[in-house]
């Protein structure tokens, strides 16, 4: 069974809807897409540069694309090595944050100091997105 907790969660990335050029919904509606597409709470697992499983939350109204990377743990810095950690696949795509028996957020009432950063490992969206400060950072213990 896995869980986040205050001690896992320690990076988030936010993706912005089909306007934010670094949004996989941002050309178009597609099989690949169709998720972000759906409620919040929705796990959204995708398989980058073909080896590496990357979860999101969905964030938005239904309809409207919108979610949040999620980055890193308390261990582990970076979210091929948190979902690796935390054993996420393909298996979990399309599952939900709320029901999901396996895999959640509890809200423990943990309210980190925050930092924002701009976004990394999206050039290709061009300087305006890739330079939007939409990374939180728990920076209580940095």
């Amino acid at each position: 069974m896995v869980r986040f907790s205050r001690n896992a969660l320690r990076r988030q990335k936010l993706i912005g809807g089909q306007e934010d050029l670094a949004c996989h919904a941002s050309k178009g509606r597609t099989p690949r897409t169709e998720l972000l597409y759906r409620e919040s709470g929705v796990i959204y697992v995708y398989l980058c540069y073909g080896m590496h499983w990357l979860m999101n939350v969905i964030t938005g109204e239904p309809e409207q694309p919108q979610g949040v990377l999620i980055r890193a743990g308390a261990v582990h810095n970076g979210p091929a090595k948190l979902t690796k950690y935390l054993q996420v696949d393909k298996h979990f795509n399309g599952d939900s944050f709320i029901t999901c028996p396996e895999l959640w957020i509890a809200e423990d009432g943990y309210c980190p100091e925050l930092c924002t950063d701009v976004r990394v490992g999206i050039d290709y969206a061009g300087e305006y997105w890739k330079s939007r400060p939409w990374r939180w950072i728990d920076n209580t213990n940095a």
